[in-house]
């Protein structure tokens, strides 16, 4: 799962930013058009990973032994890790002391990021990618949602592209006579008609609650638009409003009909996949990460070719649209503005050039980057993603995706007194408001 479902307090304060460095747009660090030159390599290209994530480090471990062995010659792969739990606390120490790695994971919560880039110690990646030749290496809805997560700018790299829908059991539709929902209308009558038959509508994972919020958010950005919780944030929308309340009414009622179960506050992510991958639950609400699980053989009971994907549907009426896309992009990549020399360059072009083929490849993971070359054999799942990626011009982030901390764990908190109704939603929507930095 992306590193973006938890948040941890904003960064406070940082120090100055160091005489922003000059771009070259040669990976040798030869001069450029203006006169300047980049700094010399200082030999290393240093990446502070997240513990708890390794496939970054993998897929940049393969390219320093492969397509970027002469970037890794000029500067050498060195890759620290801290715990996600303190990892935005590193960030902001050493952000604070003017030493940030080369190459480093943005955390968890966007502020913290943001807050770096605002003291001027970040690389303008998309002007990075102008200079070294790669104004492409971005696809449109990766650059969409990283604009929308940060402002409005391209600072960081999307080293996943992760599209969120809903996820369906094919055979179990056809069965009770089910066709895949168009409108949410369409949706609640079709889990009443599998709920009927003795099926659970959806497998959720009310433990955690993020994936219950999840549908709240997607029924704002259907009802309101894809500016809806961006106004929230911007302080000119309230999630007190009624229009707001609706979008936790309606998700209330979904639990009201059982539509998730009888015990879903006790239902964690595992449970919940193994529930919709054993064909126990219809449905399954979920990011594109979820393919590694649903193209093992040994965890997908049902069958790869048994599960269908919509994305989240309309509100009749509504001012936002299926075609937008809930997305988010992982662990974004940040590079520091001091430590960004001849041999950052060399390995940023390379990254731009060959991160997404290389991940897509050998890990089956999607990223925001445009891929070098078209990848053969990949499950058919994935090739459906890719279609709707492709095809993808705007997206929409999360529920909480703009809150700090605080609200955040009270949405978690509280989502499955939601869909139980031991919270009205009135109480649901007032509590994360009020909570709201």
């Amino acid at each position: 799962m992306t590193s973006q479902f938890r948040r941890r307090p904003a960064l406070v304060a940082a120090t100055a930013a160091m005489t922003a460095l000059v771009v070259s747009a040669c990976s040798s660090g030869t001069e450029e058009e203006g006169g300047s030159e980049a700094p010399a390599s200082s030999g290393s290209f240093e990446y502070l990973s997240l513990a708890e994530n390794s496939a970054v480090q993998d897929t940049l471990a393969a390219l320093s032994e492969d397509q970027c062995t002469a970037a890794d010659e000029t500067a050498a792969l060195e890759v620290t890790t801290q715990p996600q739990a303190s990892f935005d606390q590193q960030m902001q120490l050493l952000a604070g002391q003017g030493a940030l790695p080369t190459l480093f994971a943005a955390g968890n919560s966007p502020q913290v990021i943001k807050d770096i880039h605002g003291s001027g110690q970040l690389v303008d990646i998309d002007a990075a990618l102008e200079e070294l030749g790669h104004p492409d290496a971005i696809i449109p809805a990766a650059r969409s949602t990283v604009e929308s997560l940060y402002d409005g700018e391209l600072y960081v790299l999307p080293t996943e592209f992760n599209v969120e829908g809903i996820w369906y059991n094919e055979d179990l539709f056809e069965e009770h006579g089910v066709t895949a929902p168009t409108t949410w209308d369409d949706l609640v009558a079709s889990a009443q008609t599998l709920s009927d038959a003795g099926v659970t509508p959806f497998a959720a994972a009310g433990k955690d609650g993020w994936p219950l919020t999840r549908l709240v958010g997607n029924y704002i950005f259907r009802s309101l638009g894809p500016d809806a919780m961006q106004a929230v944030a911007d302080g000119e929308a309230s999630l007190t409003d009624p229009e707001y309340v609706e979008a936790a009414a309606a998700v209330a009622e979904l639990g009201a009909g059982e539509f998730f179960g009888p015990s879903v506050g006790s239902i964690d992510y595992t449970t919940a996949m193994n529930q919709f991958l054993n064909g126990e639950a219809a449905m399954f609400y979920m990011g594109s990460w979820a393919l590694a699980n649903f193209n093992d053989p040994t965890q997908n009971t049902i069958g790869e070719g048994s599960i269908g994907f919509i994305p989240f549907p309309d509100v009749e009426g509504g001012e936002g649209d299926s075609t937008q896309l809930a997305a988010n992009v992982g662990v974004p990549l940040a590079m520091a503005q001091n430590a960004y020399d001849a041999g950052a360059q060399e390995w940023l072009g390379c990254i731009a050039e060959h991160f997404g083929g290389e991940s897509l490849t050998e890990q089956g993971v999607i990223t925001g980057f445009a891929a070098e070359a078209e990848a053969t054999d990949l499950p058919p799942l994935t090739g459906v993603v890719q279609d709707r990626i492709a095809t993808a011009e705007t997206t929409v982030l999360w529920f909480e995706a703009l809150f700090d901390s605080k609200a955040q764990t009270t949405s978690y908190t509280n989502a499955q007194l939601l869909v139980t109704g031991q919270m009205s939603p009135e109480d649901f929507m007032a509590a994360v408001q009020a909570d709201l930095g």
